[in-house]
């Protein structure tokens, strides 16, 4: 039997994610603590008792939902999660980097710096209210890829999530996302909805980004993960160091590919693992791809203990 850990990526974020967890696991303060020191800021005062809007700024909420997952694997581990029994870790865009930390590859505050740097680089990669995102419901990844094509016309249209194999979600230029949010609506989608998002993420806007991140990266020493991360790029695991940076640099500008990454998990044999972070948006993308696999969501102290007789069995 074969296990995995996946991490969330932006849009779990929620005000006071992560308090009961520190408020019983000094491990898991004590990550808290660090990020903190490594941003030079109290990020966690906003994670714990700011406002939502603030915290779900990109620069804010890409290393808060990273150290909120970071403190909930630390706990699990002082009840006695081993992570030498997983087979896999991945996560979901910003996720693949809280996975690279939980696998050692990078330390806890060098992964706080870069999603600090990744969240003010994907902002200012292109100006607000040029860019936009939207979520297509009821298609196929094919008929969305038929979709952007269309819609792009002179402009970038291009797929940023396979989530599921019936929830694409789609960026670019705004005008081309709406005509393709018409488009989906005309071919029969059950929902074709604009996002709120400060930015287009994982499309070809965001090649300022993808530089930003490869000046970045360069001088980080990584070390090999302690278990295999499938990479968003293309599904598949990843173990050495330079094809890590560069798959974190592609995946600035390239789609996720979550639905191929649960896929490949299932085939090889996969059939348990837990989402670690805040709410449970991962548990559902693996329900509606596959039934070989059974996640469960572990997102406060309630649902912790629960988890490791989950995982132990």
């Amino acid at each position: 039997m074969k296990k995995a850990l996946v991490f969330p990526g932006q849009g779990s974020q929620e005000v006071g994610m992560g308090k009961s967890i520190a408020e019983r696991y000094s491990q898991a303060q004590d990550v808290f603590q660090e990020v903190d020191e490594a941003l030079s800021e109290k990020l966690s005062d906003l994670i714990w008792h700011g406002d939502l809007e603030t915290l779900t700024h990109t620069k804010n909420v890409q290393p808060a939902i990273m150290a909120t997952s970071i403190a909930i694997l630390r706990a699990l581990e002082s009840e006695g999660l081993n992570l030498s029994n997983m087979s896999y870790f991945a996560g979901h865009s910003l996720g693949e980097y809280t996975a690279l930390c939980a696998a050692g590859t990078i330390s806890l505050s060098e992964t706080a710096r870069l999603l600090r740097a990744r969240g003010e680089s994907m902002q200012d990669a292109i100006k607000i209210g040029e860019g936009s995102m939207a979520a297509i419901l009821g298609l196929t990844i094919d008929e969305v890829e038929e979709i952007v094509a269309q819609s792009a016309e002179t402009q970038v249209c291009q797929i940023a999530n396979d989530n599921d194999p019936k929830q694409v979600v789609v960026s670019g230029h705004a005008t081309a996302v709406s005509r393709a949010c018409q488009c989906a609506s005309e071919r029969g989608a059950r929902k074709a909805v604009m996002l709120q998002v400060s930015a287009p993420f994982h499309c070809s806007l965001m090649q300022p980004a993808g530089e930003v991140m490869k000046h970045k990266l360069e001088p980080v020493e990584l070390k090999p993960p302690q278990c295999p991360i499938i990479a968003n790029v293309n599904a598949r695991p990843i173990c050495e160091v330079a094809a890590i940076k560069e798959s974190l640099v592609q995946q600035c500008t390239e789609r996720v590919r979550w639905r191929e990454t649960i896929e490949y998990m299932a085939s090889d044999e996969v059939t348990k693992c837990l989402e670690i972070g805040p709410k449970n948006v991962l548990n559902g993308l693996f329900r509606r791809t596959t039934k070989k696999i059974t996640c469960i969501s572990v997102a406060n102290s309630t649902q912790l203990l629960n988890a490791i007789d989950f995982i132990s069995d």
